[in-house]
């Protein structure tokens, strides 16, 4: 083959290279717009959450500044989306105080969610000789001689959505939920075996 036929072949192995890149590129183009002019249309929603109660079935704390916890908490979530469903591919749960953890992660099962469908758990949060900070350790004790305690419950995880037989990337979920308890006050909640429940029925802020 002489090097006039060589450079020939070349030329029109890149032409036609050149050809498949610019294809793929109008075709993933226009796959895009298709998504987005249907994801605008759909309009997709958060879920809505809401933290329905906490039983407070242990809350000590003890010198040096440790925590033993365990609570149950009722938490609701919403699917408010007509033709969107929501995988929960994790989802954890636990208890802040003044910006510090003070309970373990607890996992709550993955699970999909249809459209307008709501789901209900009610998992255990605890901690064992949970070391706090010294200043929060002090903030508790003064909370509970006072009657009640601000906790945030947070529940971080991971979710896709399903669009049809589309399903989305994984995008992170996090929630936080408002939970007021009145622990001087048992007349406002309701003694369930060793423990005591208190409705709350607080709505949670949701980022995804």
């Amino acid at each position: 083959m002489s090097v006039k036929e060589c450079s020939h072949h070349k030329h029109k192995w890149r032409k036609r290279a050149r050809r498949c890149c610019a294809g793929l590129l109008i075709f993933n183009f226009i796959l895009l717009v298709i998504i987005l002019i249907v994801w605008a249309i759909l309009q997709p929603k958060k879920p809505k959450f809401v933290i329905q109660d906490a039983t407070i079935f242990a809350f000590n704390v003890s010198a040096p500044n440790i925590l033993t916890s365990n609570i149950q908490v009722t938490i609701t979530s919403r699917n408010p989306n007509d033709k969107i469903g929501v995988y929960y591919d994790r989802l954890d749960v636990f208890a802040t105080y003044r910006s510090q953890q003070i309970t373990y992660n607890t996992a709550i099962p993955p699970t999909y969610q249809g459209h307008k469908d709501v789901n209900v758990w009610s998992p255990f949060i605890y901690g064992t000789n949970v070391p706090v900070a010294p200043y929060n350790g002090v903030a508790l004790s003064q909370d509970q001689a006072g009657g009640a305690i601000w906790l945030i419950i947070k529940l971080d995880g991971r979710v896709r959505w399903k669009v049809g037989s589309f399903t989305t990337r994984r995008y992170r979920l996090h929630v936080v939920c408002p939970a007021y308890i009145p622990f001087g006050n048992r007349n406002t909640g309701i003694v369930i075996g060793s423990g005591i429940k208190y409705q709350l029925a607080q709505s949670c802020r949701v980022s995804v």
